[in-house]
């Protein structure tokens, strides 16, 4: 019998960069780099990678990790004058020996707990003191949870606002085989036609194009179902109104310098977000985002999940 792996374990990554690798007994994984607070790895008790990573991923300061789930703070994309998608992506991150407490007890042992506070740099270009907590979770049943706390520290009763999002790159097997439920008839603003808002149609959304879309007011529950691999994905939030979708497809994926050409094909961005109303937060306030993530095979349809577990979502049990 070999020695069982540590549940938590602090280890060197690509190019010697510190990052926690979470076990979970039954085989499932996950891997945090402090480098951004980023979450590259999640895999089921299979060994499956679930998550998507570029095959032409830059682990190298000061560019940000093209894949796993970047957390954009404290501004999403050009939603305003910081450089794209803020500063939180390509930071390093400490991990916390001091978190506050959770409010509900917990019986997953896989966790971390990480803390980013701003630099002199970052005071310049975004002159509010904060405090930015990142927990991120590997659940006895391989789920993968993030939960987000900033809380405004400012002493000069300054409030200040922030848009945010969970970039998470899904690992798919073929773009063309997938399709998103739960963002029928939503309005969307098109970041292809200059923010322009539309109304989504009826169906579930499939893709043969590219697709840059911020979709509003949307439910906590969204599913991915690809085709190919019988593997659904579920993604369940709480305090991120918005769900981004993004697909670069071929002519894009070319201009993009770390994005092999056909990666696209193998990845799809749904992203947990809080966009079109900014965020605001007065001195001593502290808002709170959670994204979970669930990977179930496919005879599972987005309507059959359990609906207790749903219940409990929603009354913020889990």
């Amino acid at each position: 019998m070999s020695e069982a792996k540590p549940l938590v374990e602090l280890c060197k990554g690509v190019n010697g960069l510190d990052k926690i690798v979470l076990r979970e007994v039954r085989g499932s994984s996950a891997e945090v780099y402090l480098y951004g607070g980023q979450v590259t790895s999640w895999k089921n008790d299979l060994g499956e990678e679930l998550l998507f990573v570029s095959s032409k991923a830059i682990f190298k300061p000061p560019k940000a990790i093209r894949g796993g789930i970047p957390i954009c703070f404290p501004q999403f994309s050009n939603h305003g004058n910081l450089e794209k998608h803020g500063f939180a992506r390509n930071r390093f991150w400490s991990i916390d020996p001091d978190p506050p407490p959770f409010p509900t007890a917990t019986l997953d042992k896989a966790f971390v707990d990480l803390i980013l506070r701003p630099s002199e740099e970052d005071n310049k270009t975004w002159p509010n003191s904060h405090e930015f907590r990142l927990r991120v979770t590997l659940g006895p049943g391989g789920d993968l949870m993030l939960t987000s706390r900033i809380r405004n520290t400012n002493t000069d009763g300054k409030a200040f606002s922030f848009t945010f999002a969970y970039h998470t790159y899904f690992s798919v097997s073929d773009i063309s085989e997938v399709r998103i439920e739960g963002l029928e008839t939503l309005d969307y603003l098109d970041n292809l036609h200059e923010k322009e808002r539309f109304t989504e149609q009826g169906d579930a959304i499939t893709f043969e194009s590219e697709v840059d879309k911020v979709y509003l007011s949307t439910p906590n529950k969204i599913a991915i179902l690809d085709h190919e691999k019988k593997r659904t994905f579920v993604l369940r939030k709480e305090g991120l109104p918005d769900a981004v979708v993004w697909n670069p497809w071929d002519k894009k994926a070319k201009a993009i310098a770390d994005l092999g050409d056909d990666d696209y094909k193998h990845m799809l961005c749904v992203e947990a977000a809080a966009i079109e109303k900014p965020i605001t937060l007065k001195p001593g306030e502290e808002w709170k985002g959670r994204l979970e993530l669930s990977a179930v095979p496919s005879s599972y349809c987005s309507g059959q999940l359990d609906p207790q577990r749903e219940q409990a979502m929603d009354a913020g049990d889990i």
